[in-house]
């Protein structure tokens, strides 16, 4: 590990909801189930800085 240590890299905790598309619910009164699979996730390790690859899964 020695040589993989952390790159420095600056990860932001904040975000900007302004990037968010929202729309109307044109029927409020529905209930709703919303599936995201994100299955080509990449991200770089916050220990090492070497690239990670995942799947993402989100239900609400």
């Amino acid at each position: 590990m020695t040589h993989l240590g952390s790159q420095g890299t600056q990860y932001p905790t904040d975000y900007d909801p302004s990037v968010l598309e929202t729309f109307e619910n044109k029927h409020p009164g529905n209930d709703y189930f919303v599936k995201f699979n994100c299955p080509e996730f990449t991200s770089l390790c916050p220990i090492t800085g070497q690239p990670d690859f995942a799947t993402i899964y989100i239900s609400y």
